[in-house]
């Protein structure tokens, strides 16, 4: 046992070192963001390793410039309601719908079910232009519209979840509530739905994470007028000053203040990530 222990020792020691060098790997690109935004144009690109110093430490006049910059207060109110109102959106009607699907076994339900785990291998990029002709035909080409469209995309892989936890949640809990007097909507919302918090949760932050952070779809459906996500407002910001006059003490703070709330409900929440994920995945 002792030399079991022995050798398991080394090789923890080893695999603790590797996951920690991946992790500093990936969190280099988000240092340099951090160090360069206290920097000012010229030293960026001059030199854009080096640390802030006497000579080049600006303090918060890029923050103040870049956040006062026209747009990105609109944009990240934008991109704040798309992001809440599509999440709201997925977790409440997949639920429902994956409850349906899980409980009403016929061979509608089932070819429904397949539909929908088929769409997670369809690539947006092989609809992306027939989706933006029909969002187009039915005026779902605006912010109230964004939402709409992020349910029919979030739809696959938020029922796949949530459909694999519910086949784990006993019948006669829901046979209890309707002979209590429930209806099947009070029945969902009172005795199904607190169930599935863990993965409805689960489902809210990998979604949340995805709409906050998406550019392609919004850049498609509302990105050639002046009513923009945050994500188009930082491309246009680059773009408006053109090849050679590239605005990266701008840029970079708003860059890090974009990215903040979505590492804050990562770091909140993480825990339910993988709980959710290994609850809902098992029991397929």
């Amino acid at each position: 046992m002792r030399k079991k222990q022995k050798q398991k020792a080394p090789q923890s020691a080893l695999e603790t070192l590797l996951l920690v060098l991946l992790a500093a790997l990936t969190l280099v690109p988000l240092f340099l963001v951090v160090q360069n935004s206290f920097k000012s144009r010229f030293y960026i690109s001059g030199d854009p390793f080096a640390l802030p110093n006497k000579e080049t430490f600006v303090a918060l006049e890029n923050y103040i410039s870049g956040l006062s910059a026209g747009g990105f207060f609109a944009a990240f109110g934008r991109s704040l309601l798309i992001t809440v109102v599509s999440v709201g959106l997925i977790v409440l009607c997949t639920s429902m719908a994956a409850w349906y699907l899980m409980r009403v076994r016929t061979a509608l339900t089932k070819g429904m079910y397949y539909l929908f785990v088929f769409s997670m291998i369809v690539p947006f990029q092989m609809v992306m232009y027939t989706m933006t002709y029909l969002v187009g035909r039915a005026k779902l080409n605006t912010v109230v519209g964004m939402p709409f469209i992020y349910l029919g995309f979030g739809a696959g892989l938020s029922v796949f979840m949530l459909c694999g936890f519910i086949r784990g949640i006993p019948r006669e809990l829901e046979e209890a509530a309707t002979m209590d007097g429930c209806n099947p909507v009070q029945t969902f919302f009172l005795v199904v739905l607190p169930l599935l918090k863990p993965t409805a949760v689960t489902v809210a932050i990998l979604n949340t994470m995805w709409i906050w952070n998406d550019y392609l779809l919004p850049f498609m459906v509302i990105g050639n007028g002046e009513i923009r996500t945050m994500t188009l407002e930082l491309y246009f910001a680059k773009m408006k000053a053109g090849v050679y006059g590239n605005p990266w003490e701008l840029i970079f703070p708003s860059v890090l203040v974009t990215i903040i709330p979505i590492i804050i409900v990562f770091l909140f929440l993480q825990k339910y990530i993988m709980k959710g994920v290994v609850d809902g995945a098992v029991k397929q």
